[in-house]
């Protein structure tokens, strides 16, 4: 399940007031997520997290449900 926080920061990323993200939800099914997104994306969650990513870890996610799960197994429990 998507985390509140993780969709507070991709939707003020994206500009967004709100969108259903699912596990399942994809960059393309989201409007505006396009690859200079996707960097920002990465790059708050990294901040709001206190975390850093890996290249290959980033470039495995193929949903916003991998990348919940990489967060949470990344960041320190809040």
């Amino acid at each position: 399940m998507i985390s509140q926080r993780l969709k507070n920061v991709i939707l003020g990323v994206l500009h967004l007031e709100d969108f259903d993200f699912k596990d399942s939800t994809t960059a393309a099914e989201v409007p505006g997520w396009d690859s200079l997104k996707h960097v920002a994306i990465l790059t708050a969650v990294e901040q709001e997290y206190a975390i850093r990513f890996r290249s290959l870890e980033v470039i495995r996610l193929g949903n916003v449900g991998e990348l919940q799960a990489l967060i949470d197994r990344k960041a320190p429990p809040v």
